[in-house]
């Protein structure tokens, strides 16, 4: 009895996962689960270039990153930071920046969380 039980829970939730992810793709979302709603740019980011020489450079763990559009956001964000160039990574949920002005790490996370993402960690590249 138990079994049936919990296979009418696994096919309720199945079903309503697919029906979700149905009435989203209808309504034209171009990623399911994005904190963006579905509706982050499509466009990839051009890379940008530094003023001047590189001073440093760090990683930053992210989470919260679900696809492209989200990584684009992301890189997005951080290059408008001036001194700051950013690749952003989804699947690896990290960004690398290279910077040619110091730059506090707080600049930095408070630039990607207040876009929904959580920040791990940052940490110096040598």
């Amino acid at each position: 009895m138990a079994n049936v039980i919990a296979a009418v829970i696994l096919v309720i939730l199945i079903g309503s996962a697919a029906a979700y992810i149905a009435r989203e793709k209808k309504r034209g979302v171009k990623c399911i689960g994005c904190p963006a709603g579905g509706n982050c740019p499509n466009s990839r980011t051009p890379k940008k270039k530094l003023a001047g020489p590189v001073i440093g450079r760090k990683t930053m763990k992210i989470s919260g990153m679900h696809c492209a559009h989200c990584a684009s956001d992301v890189t997005a964000a951080l290059n408008q930071i001036d001194g700051v160039r950013a690749e952003v990574n989804f699947s690896k949920g990290r960004a690398k920046i290279t910077y040619d002005k110091e730059v506090g790490d707080d600049m930095l996370k408070n630039t990607v969380e207040k876009m929904g993402y959580q920040v791990i960690s940052i940490s110096r590249n040598t």
